[in-house]
C-alpha cells in the first residue's frame, strides 16, 4: 500500500498520509537511533513533513525513507529531527534550579572538589540558553575566585541547526527578557541589528558539541553536574530508564543530575538520592 496524498479544495496536494507500515518503520527507526518515541504522533509527522516531501518531489513516505536510510552523512536524519522535535529553550527556565545551584550545590562542590575542577554537562542544550545561564550562575557565585577554577561546560545536542545558533550566542530582546537587568548589562552586548551577544567571558566557558544520548558516552571523566532538562519527555519509560542509568554511571560521587520539572525518574533503576523536585544526587 502506498502513501496517499490529501488534496485541498483548490486541487493542490498538501499532506501525504502514511501507511501503517510506513509509520511503523519510520517511528521504529527514530526510536532505535535517537530514543525519541513518536508512536502517538502520526498526525504531527505527516503535517510537519508535508512541505519537505513536496519540496523534494516525493509522492510517498516510502520514497522519502529510501533516501533517509541510504544517507551516510547523517544530514537527512538531522533534517528529520529538526522538523519533528521542538527545541524550546529560554534563559532562567525553571529558575529554582539555578537558585539551588547557587545556594546549595556550588558551596558543596567548592568544599569537596580540591582540584578546583568542575565537570559540567548540559545534555540536550538546544540553542544554548541553559549552558550560558549556568556559566552566568558560576561567574556570579565564584566572583573573584573564578580564575582559580576550571568550570567550563560541555553542551551537546543532536540538532546542528540549534547548535549553530548556540555557538553564535546571539539572541533577540524577547529571548533575553527573563534575565535579571544586571545580568543583561554584565553578560550581554548589544549588536547593530538590535539583538544581544553573549560576552566573550561567558562564551568561552561553553564548549558546544554534537551528541546523541542513545550512543555510548565516551568522556574522560564523570561529571559533577549533569543538566538534562525537558529532554526525556520524548522518551518512553524503558528508554528513559536506560538513559538515567547511563547518567548515573557518568555522575561523579557527590554529583548532581537536574531534569525538567515535568519529568521524574525511578531511583530503582539508578540509585540517585532524591533531593527536591527534579534534582537528584549520586551519594557514592
Amino acid at each position: 500500500m502506498e502513501s496517499k496524498p490529501i488534496s485541498t479544495s483548490a486541487g493542490r496536494t498538501d499532506i501525504i498520509r502514511m501507511t501503517d507500515q510506513e509509520f511503523h518503520t519510520l517511528t521504529s527507526h527514530i526510536k532505535e537511533h535517537y530514543g525519541i518515541d513518536l508512536t502517538k504522533k502520526r498526525i504531527l509527522i505527516e503535517s510537519r513533513m508535508a512541505q519537505e516531501l513536496h519540496r523534494r518531489g516525493f509522492s510517498s513516505f516510502r520514497q522519502y525513507m529510501d533516501v533517509l536510510f541510504q544517507d551516510t552523512t547523517g544530514q537527512e536524519s538531522m533534517t528529520l529531527l529538526n522538523k519533528l522535535t521542538t527545541n524550546l529553550s529560554y534563559f532562567m527556565r525553571e529558575n529554582e534550579h539555578f537558585q539551588f545551584l547557587s545556594s546549595q550545590v556550588l558551596p558543596y562542590l567548592e568544599r569537596t572538589r580540591k582540584d578546583h575542577v568542575l565537570r559540567i554537562w548540559s545534555a540536550g542544550c538546544s540553542s544554548g540558553q541553559e549552558a550560558y545561564n549556568i556559566a552566568m550562575v558560576l561567574d556570579e557565585y565564584f566572583g573573584s575566585r573564578k580564575s582559580q577554577w576550571d568550570t567550563r561546560i560541555l553542551a551537546t545536542d543532536l540538532s546542528m541547526k540549534v547548535l549553530t545558533k548556540a555557538k553564535q550566542g546571539i539572541y533577540t530582546a524577547d529571548e533575553i527578557k527573563d534575565l535579571p537587568a544586571k545580568w543583561k548589562d554584565k553578560y550581554l552586548v548589544p549588536t547593530a541589528d538590535g539583538r544581544f551577544k553573549i560576552t566573550e567571558k561567558i562564551h568561552q566557558e561553553v564548549i558546544f558539541r554534537p551528541g546523541n544520548l542513545m550512543e555510548p558516552f565516551q568522556y574522560k571523566k564523570p561529571f559533577d553536574l549533569i543538566f538534562c532538562r525537558n529532554v526525556m519527555i520524548y522518551f518512553d519509560a524503558p528508554t528513559k530508564a536506560t538513559l538515567v542509568n547511563k547518567f548515573y554511571n557518568w555522575t561523579a560521587p557527590g554529583g548532581y543530575l537536574f531534569i525538567g520539572h515535568s519529568e521524574s525518574i525511578s531511583t530503582t533503576n539508578a540509585p540517585y538520592t532524591y533531593i527536591q523536585p527534579a534534582i537528584y544526587q549520586r551519594r557514592s
